[in-house]
């Protein structure tokens, strides 16, 4: 390890790429894994956490690096692809160490872990060694004038080491804020319960909506039963009407009423229709508030509807044209207009010649192995659904389909694990 500095900070890595031994990318650095030593020393760093293609993180141990700088990190011999699983004695430096509160030895007050410095010994092993803290609240009138003074401490000048508490929630969402939805769900997922739903609790209602949608229904209930109701409520109100019912209908039918109660009205209505229909049916699997527009708007009314950053590319792919009401169940449905055709027309042209009426409607009492039929026949991402009097009442998408039809378990399931080159988790 020649070319390797005998000292790096975490901070400093993350976002790295890391590269085999032939160049090739193998992903990013996402954390570093420490083991404790107890009172015997400062902790021993183990292995790096890469997020490899797939959004999927796997461990790297320290004796597979062969180069770790500012600018990349290499390594060596194979890596076991397999999902990271943290050990009970391992910490995670980013995700459990960074913005911690510790006591300073020295008895001039709190202080914030904000970075963590790692050396290498002569034994070729990784230690941690410093601590980048910002300075806290103190009794002290003279510590209370160097409030927010940073400075590098050693390791063992943070009184009882930095595990005496743990980091904030509230730091956690802020520091992964950037995180996609799913995401965002996978981590939690990673956690155990009582830390999932301490960061649960911190995310805004529409942000623990959207990450909601993304976890395994089992995970959702367990979330969901253990907040206040009302906020509970709240965060039904922000899911997708669909993913909102299909939560509801895994809760005792009692609290699902109850939550009812508690949303809005106007979404209320939306979820309990939902209810209704047989989960197998398009009725089951639809949304209930696909792009709706009459037959007198325009391509340039349309286009500014299908731009809503809420709206999935699915459901962004096909405009429904109705007559008035406009909410469903709508007025007489007409036909479909693709966002295809929007492109080909000048903004002031009505929707009404754009109409595709050779497309079929489903009936909401569809079942889903025709549902899937027809969007695989026409190469479609949505279909529009009807009910017996021929009112629009939703659309199925692809991505509804797709999620009924794989396993309940399928956001957990990564297959086989690849073995790229040599080796595995070591120590």
């Amino acid at each position: 390890m020649s070319t390797t500095p005998t000292r790096v900070f975490v901070a400093r890595l993350l976002g790295l790429d890391v590269f085999d031994p032939l160049g090739d990318r193998l992903g990013r650095l996402r954390d570093v894994v420490v083991l404790s030593r107890g009172t015997q020393g400062a902790p021993h760093v183990v292995g790096i956490v890469v997020e490899v293609p797939g959004k999927k993180r796997v461990f790297v141990p320290m004796t597979r690096i062969t180069s770790i700088d500012q600018t990349q990190v290499i390594c060596t011999g194979l890596v076991n692809l397999r999902r990271f699983e943290q050990r009970g004695a391992e910490t995670l430096v980013v995700a459990e160490m960074f913005d911690r509160r510790v006591t300073l030895r020295d008895g001039s007050g709190d202080a914030t872990i904000e970075d963590i410095a790692m050396d290498q010994h002569r034994s070729r092993d990784w230690f941690v060694s410093k601590l980048f803290v910002r300075r806290g609240h103190s009794l002290s009138p003279l510590s209370r004038l160097r409030r927010n003074e940073t400075l590098i401490i050693d390791w063992a000048d943070a009184l009882q080491g930095p595990r005496t508490e743990p980091q904030a929630a509230t730091q956690f969402v802020a520091n992964h804020e950037d995180l996609k939805p799913a995401d965002f769900a996978e981590a939690l997922q990673e956690m155990s319960d009582k830390r999932r739903f301490e960061v649960a609790s911190e995310l805004q209602d529409e942000r623990l909506a959207d990450v909601l949608q993304e976890l395994p229904e089992d995970d959702q209930v367990e979330i969901l039963s253990a907040l206040d109701v009302q906020r509970a409520a709240d965060v039904l109100e922000e899911m997708d009407p669909d993913d909102a019912a299909d939560l509801l209908g895994e809760l005792p039918s009692a609290q699902a009423e109850e939550l009812l109660q508690l949303m809005e009205p106007e979404g209320a209505e939306d979820v309990r229709r939902l209810l209704e229909y047989d989960e197998d049916t398009a009725g089951g699997l639809m949304t209930p508030v696909p792009v709706i527009l009459p037959p007198e708007a325009t391509v340039a009314e349309a286009l500014a509807h299908v731009r809503r950053e809420e709206l999935s590319p699915a459901l962004a792919s096909s405009i429904f044209i109705t007559r008035p009401p406009l909410e469903t169940p709508t007025g007489r449905f007409l036909g479909v207009v693709h966002i295809q055709q929007l492109l080909r027309y000048p903004p002031f042209e009505p929707l009404g010649n754009l109409v595709d009426k050779n497309l079929e409607p489903l009936s909401d009492q569809a079942h889903i192995s025709e549902v899937a039929r027809t969007l695989a026949t026409y190469n479609l991402n949505s279909l529009p659904v009807v009910n017996d009097t021929g009112r629009l009442v939703g659309a199925v998408t692809v991505d509804d389909v797709l999620d009924h039809l794989l396993p309940d378990d399928w956001r957990a399931h990564d297959g086989e694990a690849p073995i790229r080159r040599l080796g595995g988790r070591i120590g």
